[in-house]
């Protein structure tokens, strides 16, 4: 079975709010054309094992997407609509990121374990030099629930190439190496005050307005950046909803405002600050941990086999977007994020995926999992 022809299986499947037929789709797959050890965690994770050593290498992807948008859904609902246009799969989960899946779980078919003796490859009849794994998580968009619960039972590889999108960073087209991407946190930060009639306002205390003093603190903050790759990963936060009040002619007694925040490795914005003010709290809600690659023999051996597949030049790159990298690399994981997938395709109502660039990113993973560890 080709990459396109296991991407197309996977991309029919729906897989927005139940990911379990995928799942299983994934885990006979794997079952039938390899002898690798398969199993199935209690989170619907396919984790597929081969090979054995010191250290282990993971190819990471997660099966799950985003709602559909009509135009991707068949007439009665129980299949993707999957199509082929000018060399590019369209439909639900092409490029975010079944098709990475699918490039990856060919790579792991194909892959030769390497064998080592005194740190050097030697022949087959020489010990394995580490363990290759294939794993496909659940609830990544929601998240990173397939990820922490696989983190949470014991899976700690030390190092994972993460299949999401990293083509057309450097030059349109290229499929590049990301060694860092951001994270984000999204927090609540609710004002509370004393209600009172709107023509008696001294009687009461306006949560609104110490809202706005909130508001005025986050504006001002300098989030943090670093250099990585030759590049600035800048951070950010930005207000992005407000509620508040009852009535026109009423002091509010409560106002909640909502910030994204996009975090970057190392320091984070000080938005703690906002809780020097009287009545107000703040309260995180969400904290999709950054990712920095810090071992750079394995980025560099990842980049060499990216170099090898094509015949532009790729490059180390950062990434804007939060992934299943962030959760691994917290654990203590060192990763990189490496994928067909081109900015602005996921998500899309037209979204869709080159299918040489997943038999390219196929060859691309087979080539860095022979030759790490090393």
């Amino acid at each position: 079975m080709s990459v396109a022809e296991l991407t197309r299986e996977l991309v029919a499947i729906p897989s927005h709010e139940d990911e379990t037929a995928v799942g299983d789709v994934l885990e006979q797959w794997l079952r039938r054309e390899t002898a690798a050890a398969v199993t199935r965690d209690d989170a619907g994770n396919v984790i597929a094992r081969k090979g054995e050593g010191a250290e282990t290498l993971a190819l990471v992807g997660h099966h799950d997407v985003v709602e559909p948008a009509a135009s991707q859904v068949a007439g009665d609902e129980d299949e993707y609509v999957v199509e082929e246009r000018d060399g590019r799969l369209y439909g639900r989960g092409t490029a975010d990121m079944k098709g990475a899946v699918a490039a990856a779980a060919i790579a792991f078919r194909d892959s030769e374990v390497p064998r080592t003796s005194s740190g050097r490859t030697q022949s087959d009849d020489a010990e394995p030099a580490g363990e290759l794994v294939f794993a496909s998580f659940v609830g990544e968009e929601v998240g990173g629930v397939g990820a922490r619960h696989a983190i949470d039972q014991g899976f700690a590889p030390e190092y994972a190439i993460v299949g999401e999108g990293s083509t057309g960073y450097s030059a349109p087209g290229v499929t590049d190496v990301a060694v860092a991407h951001k994270g984000r946190r999204g927090s609540t930060i609710t004002a509370r005050g004393e209600r009172a009639h709107a023509s008696e306002q001294e009687a009461g205390e306006n949560a609104i307005y110490r809202a706005t003093d909130a508001v005025e603190i986050v504006r001002d903050l300098e989030p943090p950046s670093v250099e990585v790759a030759g590049e600035t990963l800048e951070g950010s936060a930005v207000v992005t909803e407000i509620e508040g009040g009852t009535a026109m002619n009423v002091v509010p007694d409560r106002c909640e405002i909502t910030v994204d925040e996009r975090t970057v490795p190392g320091e984070r914005a000080a938005l703690e600050a906002v809780e020097d003010l009287a009545g107000v709290e703040w309260v995180i809600d969400q904290d999709l941990p950054p990712m920095q690659c810090d071992d750079d023999a394995f980025a560099r051996t990842v980049l060499e086999a990216a170099d090898a597949v094509q015949p532009e030049t790729p490059a180390l790159v950062t990434k804007p977007h939060a992934t299943d990298a962030g959760w691994l690399a917290a654990a203590g994981t060192e990763c990189v994020v490496c994928g067909a997938a081109e900015p602005g395709e996921a998500h899309t109502d037209d979204e869709s995926v080159s299918i040489a660039v997943l038999e390219r990113c196929a060859e691309l993973y087979r080539r860095a999992a022979e030759r790490w560890p090393r």
